[in-house]
């Protein structure tokens, strides 16, 4: 009996296959690793590190029911070394926090990108110098005229005994922890 259960289960799963069930699901495309350096702000406004990571993009092909894409971009295999300043949560997590320059430390995290104002283009060219940044990507895939926001975001960033920085949308959390000190 639960073998006839079994075949009939796998019946039912090919029909919605074979029905083109599976082929309704937005086809997700990959980009990336490209190695970028960025410079950091934190709360007060300033560069308070500077960032080195890979960047990979995952696009939504299909446009979403509002027309808008999205993108995620995410941040692998990161690291940071601090400039001298107001440290990243210094007027927000921790105010007057600083922190000195040379503390190093790594980071990872992704960006909710949603593209506004153009197509997605499958035949793009992207590579390390196009799509070296978000904005840089954006204008590849999408076009120049495309726009862009980042309503959903966290970075993490962990400087072992000189602490961690969690820099986040309200939605992921919000902002929490600081780096400071010396190296």
């Amino acid at each position: 009996m639960r073998l006839d259960r079994i075949m009939l289960a796998s019946v039912a799963v090919a029909a919605l296959f074979s029905a083109g069930w599976a082929a309704s699901a937005p086809e997700v495309r990959h980009y990336g690793p490209f190695p970028s350096t960025s410079p950091d702000s934190g709360t007060c406004g300033n560069f308070w590190a500077t960032d080195t990571f890979d960047r990979f993009f995952r696009v939504q092909t299909s446009p979403n029911a509002d027309g808008t894409y999205s993108v995620t971009e995410q941040f692998k295999d990161g690291s940071f070394v601090t400039d001298a300043g107001p440290s990243p949560g210094g007027c927000d997590t921790n105010p007057g926090g600083t922190v000195a320059a040379g503390v190093t430390g790594q980071m990872q995290g992704s960006f909710l990108i949603v593209i506004t104002g153009r197509t997605y283009n499958p035949a793009a060219s992207c590579d390390e110098t196009s799509c070296g940044t978000t904005a840089g990507f954006v204008a590849a895939v999408f076009g120049p005229e495309a726009r862009y926001d980042v309503p959903t975001f966290r970075l993490h960033y962990n400087a072992r005994t000189n602490g961690e920085w969690k820099n986040a949308s309200a939605d992921r959390g919000g902002n929490q922890g600081d780096i400071t000190g010396t190296p």
